[in-house]
C-alpha cells in the first residue's frame, strides 16, 4: 500500500468542508476524507487542517504513487484549498450585495467534485425537484453501484462507464423520473465511449454536445462547469434559488417573486469572471441555500 503526504499553506483563508450528503465524502472530527479512483485505482484520500494556515493531505492505494498524487490532485481541486481568492475578495469587500459576506465569510468556496462527471451525474438527479429528494436518490445510486473501500466502508460515486452499463428502468427504481433516468445514461455513454472529454481544455465543445441530450439544459452544464470544471466565472441562474433571490430584490421584497433566467444573468454580470463565486456569497448572506448546496 502506497502512502503519499502533502502539506499545503493555503494561499487564501481556508477552512474543510463539512462532509457531503450523498454518502460519499464524510468528515470525522477534524478529517475530511473520501474514496476516490484514478483510472480504475482506489484511493483514500483524508484532509485535516491542524492549524489556520496549514492544510495536510494523505492518500493510500495498492496502485502505487502516481495514483496517490492524482488522487490527492483531485480532491485538493474538490476543496479549493490552492484557489486565491485575494482579487475577488479586493474587488468586491464592499459590495453592496455580497460586501457583508465576503468581509465574514472571506474563506467561503465552492464545494466542488473530484471528477467532473460526479458533478454532471447529480445535477441530473437533482432536476427539479426538491433537494431533499434529490440526495435520497444519489445515496441510493451510491449504495447501489458505487464501488465500496472494505478497508473503511467509504464509497464512491459510479463511474461513467459503471453508469452507462445500467438499464434506465433500473435507475428509475431509485425514484428518478424516467426523463432524467434516459438522460444520467445517455450522458454516461457520451463521456464513457469518449465522446464528451469533460477534462478537455476546450470545455464548450463538451457542454454543447451534452445539451443535445434531451433532458439536459443550461442549469445542468452550469453546474458541470461550476462544481465540476470549476468555472467560477459561470452560475446556474437557472436554479430556482437565484430566481428567487433576484425577484425578491428586484421585487422590494415581494413574497414569492421571482424572475427568469435572463434576469438572473444579468443581475450578476458584473461581477464578471467571478459571478459563480459572488452567487454562493448571495445566498450564504442571505440564509439560503442553492444547488448542491453550493456555499461551504
Amino acid at each position: 500500500m502506497e502512502h503519499v503526504r502533502v502539506e499545503i499553506r493555503p494561499a487564501w483563508p481556508f477552512r474543510l468542508p463539512r462532509g457531503g450528503m450523498d454518502g460519499v465524502a464524510r468528515r470525522r472530527g477534524t478529517v475530511f476524507e473520501r474514496l476516490v479512483h484514478v483510472e480504475g485505482e482506489r484511493a483514500i484520500v483524508r484532509a485535516a487542517q491542524p492549524g489556520a494556515d496549514r492544510v495536510v493531505v494523505g492518500a493510500w492505494s495498492a496502485g502505487g504513487r502516481d495514483v496517490c498524487t492524482e488522487a490527492i490532485a483531485r480532491v485538493r481541486f474538490a476543496l479549493g484549498v490552492d484557489d486565491d481568492l485575494r482579487s475577488f475578495y479586493e474587488r468586491f469587500r464592499f459590495d453592496a450585495l455580497i460586501g457583508p459576506s465576503v468581509r465574514r465569510s472571506p474563506h467561503l468556496r465552492v464545494t466542488r467534485r473530484p471528477e467532473p462527471f460526479e458533478a454532471l451525474a447529480w445535477a441530473i438527479c437533482e432536476q427539479l425537484i426538491d433537494y431533499g429528494r434529490a440526495v435520497e436518490i444519489e445515496r441510493r445510486i451510491v449504495r447501489r453501484w458505487g464501488a465500496r473501500c472494505p478497508r473503511t466502508g467509504l464509497r464512491d460515486v459510479p463511474a461513467a462507464v459503471r453508469l452507462a452499463q445500467i438499464a434506465p428502468a433500473e435507475l428509475e427504481s431509485c425514484d428518478l423520473s424516467a426523463g432524467r433516468a434516459l438522460a444520467l445514461r445517455r450522458a454516461a455513454l457520451e463521456v464513457a465511449r469518449g465522446r464528451v472529454d469533460l477534462r478537455a481544455a476546450d470545455q464548450e465543445r463538451g457542454w454543447a454536445r451534452l445539451r443535445r441530450i434531451p433532458g439536459i439544459g443550461a442549469w445542468t452544464v452550469d453546474i458541470l462547469a461550476l462544481l465540476g470544471q470549476g468555472r467560477y466565472d459561470v452560475l446556474p441562474a437557472g436554479d430556482v434559488s437565484y430566481r428567487k433571490l433576484v425577484g425578491h430584490l428586484r421585487s422590494g421584497g415581494v413574497p414569492g417573486a421571482r424572475v427568469e433566467e435572463d434576469e438572473v444573468r444579468a443581475f450578476f454580470a458584473p461581477y464578471g469572471g467571478w459571478a459563480g463565486l459572488a452567487g454562493a456569497h448571495a445566498l450564504h448572506g442571505a440564509g439560503r441555500h442553492g444547488p448542491s448546496q453550493l456555499a461551504a
